[in-house]
């Protein structure tokens, strides 16, 4: 029965729940190793070591060209999504891990508007109503957080930080579905951290920190989850519209909470759960929603 339930939930969404899941641990991962003091620019470059790596022999496997066909929008895409992920583990070892994964989900919303001008992908009605249902859920766990004189109890710096991954996360995976047309997955992964590594060690200078053998495991783990996760976007992206797939990575923020109560002791506000009841209703209009379409 349990199998027969599993097989009956569409691939995409089980593509995206896997990705969801594994990019939770991977943001949780970061939380935890910048405790030890590692920069951010050094936690870009382990992910992006750990990513090539991986792709590059995923690539050889499949015997195909590394290179790829469209460089130009591979190197874009690569681009975009290094500056998005900079600004997102910024975010999250200097925000709590509910906030930063919150403020970061808004790239959704992003995601849809550039498909509808950019590839001109038509928002469908479920997608609309799991997007409004999941930012009214947003607004519910993050406007607490304001003081009631209006001034912000967050840092405005890690705040706009976080919106600016969002909008570039939006910007990458709108690159990526055009991508996926003529690219292999594998392809587009790899120009991830091929972009990423050079980068990140350039900004990173002279502040170097030797990290010690826990640092070390939460680095090769940011890297593994990483990747699970980048997979997973990819092979869904591969089927479905983006507007609709990009809606069911909310659930992100579920598991997020759940690591937030397990691993930082971080216990979910009444906002939290409120909020969080909205966004799992929002993805479930918009699974319902494809199948009553369908």
């Amino acid at each position: 029965m349990l199998r027969n339930f599993f097989l009956s939930i569409p691939i995409s969404l089980r593509f995206m729940l896997l990705s969801a899941f594994s990019f939770a641990l991977m943001t949780a991962c970061v939380k935890l190793v910048s405790t030890h003091n590692i920069p951010v620019f050094e936690i870009v470059a382990a992910r992006g070591i750990i990513s090539l790596l991986i792709s590059y022999v995923d690539i050889k496997r499949k015997k195909i060209p590394v290179w790829g066909n469209n460089k130009t929008l591979l190197i874009a895409r690569g681009g975009v999504g290094t500056l998005a992920l900079i600004c997102v583990y910024y975010a999250v070892t200097t925000l709590p891990l509910a906030e930063a994964t919150l403020l970061q989900y808004l790239y959704p919303v992003f995601t849809a508007l550039l498909a509808f001008f950019f590839l001109k992908e038509r928002i469908q009605r479920s997608t609309l109503i799991c997007i409004v249902l999941c930012l009214f859920g947003l607004l519910a766990m993050v406007k607490p957080n304001l003081s009631m004189t209006g001034e912000a109890v967050l840092p405005w710096f890690s705040v706009c930080a976080a919106l600016l991954g969002a909008l570039g996360s939006g910007t990458a995976y709108v690159l990526v579905k055009r991508l996926s047309q003529s690219e292999d997955s594998s392809v587009i992964i790899f120009y991830f951290p091929l972009i990423a590594l050079p980068l990140s060690v350039i900004l990173l200078g002279d502040n170097f920190v030797m990290p010690n053998t826990e640092a070390l495991i939460l680095l090769l783990f940011v890297g593994i989850f990483t990747q699970i996760g980048q997979v997973g976007l990819t092979k869904a992206m591969q089927s479905e519209v983006a507007a609709k797939v990009s809606a069911f990575s909310y659930v992100q923020v579920v598991f997020s909470a759940i690591l937030g109560v397990i691993v930082f002791n971080e216990i979910p506000s009444i906002w939290t759960l409120i909020g969080g009841s909205l966004i799992v209703l929002g993805a479930l209009v918009n699974v319902f929603g494809k199948k009553t379409k369908s």
